[in-house]
């Protein structure tokens, strides 16, 4: 019996979850990978990879001026802008700390439009869900948490961040290392963490505990993880992804049972 059955003990009425390997390919599943779910935050995976397409299309600059006074498109990015969770409330200067923000995600959607007169929603199908075939894959609202996918999508979008395509190496591995060192700050679900590292859009485990992730993956382990009970990490070391989406918010039950979920999904796949 495939490890990935136990979603089937969780409180919720559906669950599916996808393991992809090295070379893109699905190694195993559980669960009905057509099923369109709500991502909530696992949109900012799809929003970051967009916003490095329009890095690479020069259509965007790191260094652009966008949101509070002081802060750029890469504050934005590595969440040290300043805003408010989901206000445009400024909490500290930009690059002081890391908080962790819709509405700078909402920012970043604004400043694209306005440079290439393009909407966030049809620069993202255009750039990333069509040329990976992503036909069940849309962002409906606001780019920091109104996607909704299947798991047989972000399946294909796990294989790209193991293999990019789209962009080259250079610019996905840069952006999923640390960004703004030694920043401490609030991982929602997770409490305080010192330092609460965070790349271009995607959160790294680094040496957070707890975590979402299991206690033996890696620190350069990335991805994000969803307040619809949503989940998308990539273990570069060893070659591994796990998709994992839920209809059941998280809370508590997700803090109990997605770490040591996630561990004995990397230790079957190392085994």
């Amino acid at each position: 019996m495939s490890i990935l059955s136990q979603i089937d003990q969780w409180p919720s009425a559906n669950a599916v979850s996808v393991v992809i390997d090295g070379h893109g390919g699905v190694v195993d599943q559980h669960g009905d990978v057509d099923r369109v779910y709500s991502l909530a935050s696992v949109t900012k995976l799809l929003s970051a990879y967009t916003f490095l397409v329009a890095l690479e299309e020069e259509a965007i600059s790191l260094d652009d001026p966008a949101g509070p006074e002081g802060s750029t498109v890469h504050h934005l990015l590595a969440h040290t802008a300043g805003y408010d969770f989901d206000s445009e409330t400024i909490r500290f200067a930009p690059g002081a700390k890391r908080g962790y923000s819709n509405t700078g995600f909402e920012k970043l959607a604004a400043h694209l439009e306005a440079q290439t007169s393009i909407s966030m929603a049809d620069y993202a199908q255009e750039a990333v869900f069509a040329p990976l075939g992503m036909a069940c894959t849309k962002i409906a609202g606001s780019c920091a948490k109104d996607g909704r996918s299947t798991a047989a999508d972000l399946a294909k979008f796990a294989a790209e961040l193991l293999n990019p395509t789209i962009v080259a190496r250079e610019t996905l591995d840069d952006a999923t290392r640390v960004h703004f060192e030694n920043l401490s700050g609030i991982l929602p679900g997770y409490g305080r963490q010192n330092p609460n590292d965070w790349g271009l859009g995607f959160e790294i485990r680094s040496t957070k505990n707890p975590h979402w992730t299991g206690k033996d993956h890696p620190a350069s382990t990335f991805g994000h993880f969803g307040q619809s009970g949503t989940f998308l990490w990539v273990d570069p070391e060893h070659r591994l992804a796990c998709v994992t989406l839920t209809d059941k918010n998280f809370g508590q039950w997700a803090v109990d049972a997605w770490a040591p979920f996630n561990e004995q999904v990397l230790a079957s796949q190392l085994s």
